[in-house]
């Protein structure tokens, strides 16, 4: 498995990760996503480890902190192996401070994440979504705190614009506090709007991309396609209203490209949709999820080949869109050559 720097933290992460939202499967949302238990989880995590994916990730919202508990049930005597990524601030309980990134949410939330765990520490802790209601400066010192006491290892961020990023980056540079390494952002070839200021950020700051819901919410596994009912058995029955929206036309048209691509590689459409993420500026890692063996497995396929150039070109036009003002070609265009998204992409 390729290991790659995670933005400018000089820590390596494997190219691909594991996305633990279906373990504990329960609520409307993680209960269509799958359910795997402490066994299950375990031996998903053995197939991991053996083809050299050690990265886990999971949420403390996730089926209400049983995500985290199957986790650490799962790696327990193997701590060492593993690099353990979850992420808090959203709500997690009914009192009027279990939610947010105030110092009193922080500090409780990150202590019930270890104990569900079963750690020490986590290695990258991420915030799952900017609060405005609490300063950037009282989060970062909290978030540096946990840091210097050696809890966390390295610290994210999940959901921010580009304007709650850069003016969070700029508090830890003016105060000398830790500094966010790590941008967990929705990615896919049907939702590229990250590449519109995120991506150019990550570049210029070092923040490195750690990708979630590489398959659109499902909808690139070849399963929604032009003119056919979508399949009894799809999750996006019970979910998608909390899927990112995308246009069904060039959703069409993207699932209709990646199926000339999987005829003359003999890849899955999940397969492809992951690998041409792994190609992206800025991407350090693409986190996949499965219900079960074989669905992990065919995602683990992703790696170890390479899509051609015109192969890229083909997915890229498929799934094109004109950014908003003031992100729109006519005018990065005058400067393209000079754009960081260029330089890196050579």
């Amino acid at each position: 498995m390729e290991q790659r720097y995670l933005g400018q933290s000089g820590f390596k992460v494997p190219a691909l990760g594991f996305g633990a939202g279906t373990f504990g499967g329960s609520g409307p949302l993680f209960g269509a996503w799958g359910n795997t238990d402490a066994a299950a989880a375990r031996r998903m995590v053995d197939i991991c480890l053996e083809a050299g994916v050690n990265l886990f990730d999971s949420a403390d919202v996730y089926s209400d902190g049983a995500s985290e508990t199957v986790l650490g049930a799962a790696i327990k005597g193997r701590r060492d192996q593993v690099i353990l990524s979850t992420k808090l601030s959203l709500r997690a309980g009914d009192g009027p401070n279990d939610v947010g990134a105030s110092r009193h949410h922080l500090v409780r939330a990150t202590e019930a994440a270890l104990k569900r765990l079963g750690t020490d520490h986590i290695d990258l802790l991420q915030l799952h979504a900017f609060d405005a209601m609490t300063p950037v400066e009282q989060v970062l010192g909290t978030l540096d705190d946990l840091v210097r006491a050696g809890k966390v290892r390295y610290i994210g961020a999940s959901n921010f614009s580009g304007w709650q990023l850069m003016k969070s980056l700029a508090a830890s540079d003016r105060l000398g506090l830790s500094r966010y390494v790590a941008n967990q952002t929705y990615y896919s070839l049907a939702g590229r709007d990250y590449e519109w200021e995120l991506m150019p950020l990550g570049l210029d700051q070092g923040v490195g991309a750690i990708v979630w819901s590489p398959l659109g919410w499902g909808r690139l596994t070849g399963k929604v396609r032009r003119g056919q009912p979508l399949p009894a058995a799809s999750r996006l029955h019970e979910t998608a209203g909390f899927a990112p929206p995308v246009d069904d036309e060039r959703l069409y048209s993207v699932v209709e490209a990646m199926d000339r691509v999987a005829e003359e590689t003999g890849k899955t459409l999940p397969q492809i949709a992951i690998n041409w993420l792994l190609r992206r500026p800025s991407v350090s890692s693409v986190l996949i999820g499965a219900r079960d063996e074989a669905q992990l497995k065919q995602n683990l396929g992703a790696v170890g080949w390479t899509l051609s150039t015109e192969q890229v070109v083909r997915l890229d036009a498929a799934s094109a869109v004109t950014p908003p003002y003031p992100y729109y070609p006519y005018w990065n265009g005058m400067f393209s050559e000079r754009s960081p998204v260029a330089v890196q992409a050579g």
